[in-house]
């Protein structure tokens, strides 16, 4: 499977996760999202650039409870809460934001 960005294709796996996270590009996420049906925000932005922060500091896409943790350390508390998040990643803040982001599928997510 792939998806195209810009006339440049991509390769992901059979849940949608890039197979090569040194690919990724904004426009990933862009694309991911539309297929999503989901126009992403500067508050969409600012998740999926943490995302890729933590998984550059920590080598692991963080299960939802250690995302939310995370972020109300990092960002406040108004965000760093399941309801925040949910509300920007309706399909589950870890999963679909993991791959929004470009990273794998976090441990513990089925």
């Amino acid at each position: 499977m792939a998806i195209d960005v810009d006339g440049k294709s991509y390769e992901t796996d059979e849940e949608g996760y890039l197979v090569n996270i040194s690919d990724w590009v904004p426009g990933v996420a862009e694309v991911m999202a539309k297929e999503d049906d989901l126009e992403l925000t500067d508050d969409h932005w600012e998740i999926l650039n943490f995302l890729r922060e933590y998984y550059e500091e920590y080598q692991i896409a963080p299960a939802v409870r250690v995302l939310t943790k995370a972020v109300g350390k990092k960002l406040g508390k108004e965000k760093g809460n399941s309801k925040y998040l949910y509300s920007l990643f309706p399909y589950g803040p870890g999963k679909q934001a993991c791959r929004y982001a470009g990273l794998p599928k976090p441990t513990g997510c089925i």
